[in-house]
């Protein structure tokens, strides 16, 4: 049985016992996304539109993470103008529980 899950702006396909890594999520330990959009159990397949009444995949929160870093580089020719910035996205690593539809 899988499942296709909007959070963050993204849809992840997700199976029960996946972890993944999601857009920052606040600091409770239960997570419940609500926004589900397909359901299959491999015979019977329920699409949403946009959302599946009723659908709900629990999910357990298993700490904060960081990505990799990206370096940004600003400059302005003939202007002696260099700016180099870094910046570290956080993210959500998430185990899938429960998928009830």
């Amino acid at each position: 049985m899988y499942a296709v899950v909007k959070t963050g702006g993204k849809e992840y396909t997700v199976k029960q016992g996946d972890e993944f890594l999601v857009e920052l999520l606040g600091e409770q330990e239960k997570v419940v996304f609500n926004e589900v959009l397909l359901i299959s159990d491999g015979n019977n397949v329920r699409l949403g539109s946009p959302y599946i009444e009723g659908a709900v995949v629990e999910a357990e929160l298993l700490g904060t993470v960081r990505g990799k870093k990206i370096l940004v580089f600003k400059r302005k020719r003939r202007k002696d103008y260099r700016k180099r910035i870094g910046h570290k996205q956080s993210y959500s690593k998430v185990k899938i529980t429960k998928i009830i539809g």
